[in-house]
């Protein structure tokens, strides 16, 4: 099941792939992510020549969207032959590093993984463009090896005794001061460009959050093959996209796909956006509801009529789950989180189309995803259809609560394990 990964740069010469393993090949123009593309090893080894015809079919439709300014959010075909019309299309992918117009303030929420949070600190160091200042957000910790870890690294170090990742998330806003706040994980590792792209797509004032691409860091266990490949949570592509009030209003009858605009591992909001929405709901999230905490976020700055991003020239490195079952454990929080924000969506702005996504459109899919049985060979069905009942449940107790409470007995429950 195991995949070795390969980062091939289009403007140096393109090798000939040979390995034991399967390859993921990521194709780059420089620091520009274009396209993957999976190459087997019945394919292998592959010359040059054809590698580079793989590149070129896999990377068009993400030079034609940057080039032509396409917004492909609902798989808009490319214009080709105005992309032909283009003279050395790569070359006017060139970007010329600038210094920062905005401040930044990068935000690690974190629990108990000190030997992650080490390896993204130290990444950090490595950024072509250092930001304002670094947040490592201690939620309730069992012990002080995090803040020893944020002392070596000679970052600002905030402990938040309350769990919960929206509760650290808003910690950490309050003590940041800078006019841009970025979050990402203890578990990813960044490129050094992720705080300059990141900055880059703020060129419109109405832009309040951008998201960027997460590309996973490995593929060595069967669990995160299978999240990178069959769960897809993580990448949305290598094209811009732009999400606004006219994909707002169009969708929101079907229940606005706002998880569709990227994760919260590699996020920026503007603080501007903090004060026109308010802060991160505290009944979501990681330690609460399980997760969709930032994409609950984005409905509501949609909702407000401002516009989100995502930026796939932005990008972070993030280590999956190595285990089955902790792929099944999180799969279980992802669809909890997820059905309890369309509640909390439905309940902040009556916006009955949430209501369709949870009592229609999801039901469906999951009879056919039973009847195919497409997931009961990766074992993560059950875990996300109990996690859909644990989410209605959840937000039933927590209904306005501005203290989250844990399903009663759920730290001995077989079927709502908290998150």
């Amino acid at each position: 099941m195991s995949w070795k990964i390969v980062h091939i740069d289009l403007s140096q010469d393109i090798p000939m792939l040979s390995s034991d393993n399967n390859i993921h090949v990521v194709f780059w123009w420089r620091h520009i992510p274009l396209a993957h593309t999976e190459i087997l090893t019945t394919q292998l080894p592959m010359p040059a020549t054809q590698v580079t015809n793989l590149a070129a079919s896999a990377i068009t439709p993400t030079i034609g969207a940057y080039l032509l300014k396409q917004n492909l959010l609902e798989d808009t075909p490319i214009d080709f032959e105005a992309l032909v019309r283009l003279t050395h299309p790569l070359t006017k992918l060139e970007y010329i590093s600038q210094q920062l117009q905005k401040t930044v303030s990068i935000i690690i929420c974190t629990r108990n993984r000190p030997e992650q949070l080490a390896r993204c600190l130290q990444s950090l160091q490595n950024l072509s463009q250092p930001p304002h200042e670094i947040i490592v957000v201690d939620n309730a910790p069992t012990d002080d090896a995090t803040m020893q870890v944020a002392k070596m690294s000679g970052v600002k170090y905030v402990k938040e005794p309350r769990p919960g990742l929206s509760i650290a998330r808003n910690t950490g806003i309050r003590h940041s001061t800078g006019e841009i706040i970025a979050f990402t994980d203890d578990d990813v590792v960044v490129h050094p460009d992720w705080i300059i792209r990141l900055q880059e797509a703020f060129d419109d004032p109405k832009v309040m959050s951008v998201t960027g691409l997460v590309l996973p860091g490995e593929l060595e266990t069967e669990a995160q093959v299978v999240f990178e490949k069959h769960l897809a949570c993580f990448n949305f592509g290598y094209q811009p996209k732009t999400y606004d009030s006219d994909f707002f209003q169009f969708t929101k009858v079907f229940g606005a796909p706002v998880w569709r605009i990227g994760a919260g591992a590699n996020m920026a909001i503007l603080r501007q956006a903090v004060n026109l929405v308010g802060e991160f709901d505290e009944r979501l999230g990681a330690g609460a509801a399980g997760c969709s905490e930032d994409s609950e976020f984005w409905y509501r700055l949609l909702e407000a009529g401002w516009i989100c991003r995502y930026y796939p020239a932005s990008v972070v490195y993030h280590y999956h789950r190595g285990s089955v079952d902790s792929l099944k454990q999180q799969m279980y929080c992802y669809m909890r989180g997820h059905v309890t924000a369309l509640l909390v969506q439905y309940e902040k702005y009556n916006d009955r189309g949430n209501l369709r996504r949870l009592f229609k459109t999801m039901p469906k899919w999951y009879i056919k995803a039973i009847i195919k049985g497409n997931r009961y060979k990766y074992n993560t069905l059950i875990a996300e259809l109990i996690g859909c009942i644990s989410g209605v449940i959840y937000y039933i107790i927590n209904y306005k609560s501005p203290q989250p409470r844990l399903i009663r007995g759920a730290k001995n429950s077989l079927f709502f394990p908290p998150c």
